[in-house]
């Protein structure tokens, strides 16, 4: 119900609607309708709550850049889950992934063709040459945060690692069109259309979401979109870009055992970069990296 224009804005932010939401939300019903996708109110994070989404992402951000400290060939994914579990828990926050349904540990840890959700293993050690994603989520709180970054283990094939180079800079090609009444579509087509000129191909059955007030939430994003279509882009939004990108086929499978780790079809390596973004009045801001 649309608030009369004198009244406290519904984002709570004390301001009279007319001051605050307002203008937005006009904009919002009229894009509705032309037929676009649009955010609901739910999904307009207030400024309140992109501080508590700042709070976990620097938490976040801390834990990886720990893991970046002491990953090395040898190591096994088990000790970067206790890692991850105790430098976590060490800053107040709590590790998201950690009984999210049903997932066994504090982090995902995937190794050359394994896509995402590997799970963390004594059995699994690091070697020369793997490249490894290394996927943290915090909640500090309240407040989720998500983020991964990649490891190249001692020296690393050349074509490995550029796979590696070209998905994280396929994020950056992909941040540059977050602003706010663009769409998630303009976003998806340029990370897609960047993916396939360097000869790789993007998985489609995963994308990023929403992400702040809950580990997983709407809109899912596609990075095979295309320009024009997905949700509008509103300030207040909070949403992550992980493309998850292959050397070989986009066709992906989960193991049959654990339900949760997936791996490419063909065997070929997958590399994922993973930033939080929030959508701001004059474009965005990168709340992890």
């Amino acid at each position: 119900m649309k608030p009369n224009r004198n009244d406290p804005c519904w984002c709570g932010s004390g301001l009279k609607y007319k001051k605050c939401h307002e203008p937005i939300d006009e904009k919002i019903a009229f894009y509705k309708s032309q037929g676009h996708i649009v955010p609901s109110r739910k999904l307009l994070k207030t400024p309140e709550q992109i501080e508590g989404i700042r709070q976990s992402s620097k938490i976040n951000i801390a834990v990886l850049d720990a893991v970046s400290q002491v990953i090395r060939a040898g190591m096994t994914t088990e000790e970067i889950n206790t890692l991850v579990d105790q430098k976590t828990r060490e800053m107040g926050g709590i590790p998201a992934p950690l009984n999210y349904e049903g997932f066994p540990k504090s982090v995902c840890v995937s190794i050359n063709d394994q896509v995402c959700h590997g799970i963390p293993s004594s059995d699994d050690v690091l070697k020369e040459g793997d490249i490894v994603n290394v996927d943290v989520s915090t909640i500090y709180q309240g407040y989720f945060s998500d983020s991964s970054r990649m490891f190249l283990i001692g020296e690393v094939k050349p074509e490995w690692k550029k796979l590696v180079e070209v998905t994280k800079q396929a994020v950056e090609v992909g941040l540059a069109e977050v602003k706010p009444w663009a769409f998630l579509g303009d976003m998806g087509q340029a990370i897609h259309d960047f993916v396939r000129s360097h000869g790789y191909t993007v998985v489609e059955e995963i994308g990023g979401h929403g992400v702040g007030l809950q580990f997983h939430e709407d809109p899912f994003v596609s990075y095979v979109s295309k320009k024009g279509t997905e949700m509008l882009m509103v300030p207040g939004m909070v949403f992550t870009i992980e493309p998850m990108v292959n050397l070989g086929k986009r066709d992906v499978f989960v193991d049959a055992q654990n339900d949760w780790t997936i791996y490419t079809q063909d065997g070929s390596p997958s590399a994922q970069w993973e930033i939080t973004v929030a959508v701001t009045e004059t474009g965005h801001e990168v709340l992890t990296w």
